[in-house]
């Protein structure tokens, strides 16, 4: 499937990159929502994984764009702390791939 706009936007700027043995994008989490909200999502789910005192090791993320009626989830796992998380991104159950 075709990345939305603000998606390929991030991937020009190299703030998102496809890590073809993973499946799996390398990002911000807060980028890529940034980038969907941008496309017209509206947030409807919104989960983090954790341990107490410690940063997210992963999450979920969905949302609704009411104009076309059309879903994106994105689901993340924390990597090494020097590395962006493992990203994955689907739209209407089409994975976003590199």
């Amino acid at each position: 499937m075709e990345a939305p706009e603000s998606l390929d936007q991030l991937r020009a700027l190299g703030r998102m990159v496809w890590l073809g043995p993973a499946h799996g994008w390398m990002a911000e989490p807060e980028e890529v929502m940034g980038a969907l909200s941008h496309d017209g999502f509206q947030e409807v789910k919104y989960e983090t994984a954790r341990l107490p005192r410690r940063p997210p090791t992963g999450g979920v993320w969905q949302g609704l764009n009411p104009r076309t009626g059309a879903v994106a989830s994105a689901i993340w796992v924390a990597r090494a702390q020097s590395e962006r998380p493992l990203m994955f991104i689907d739209i209407d159950g089409n994975a976003i791939t590199g």
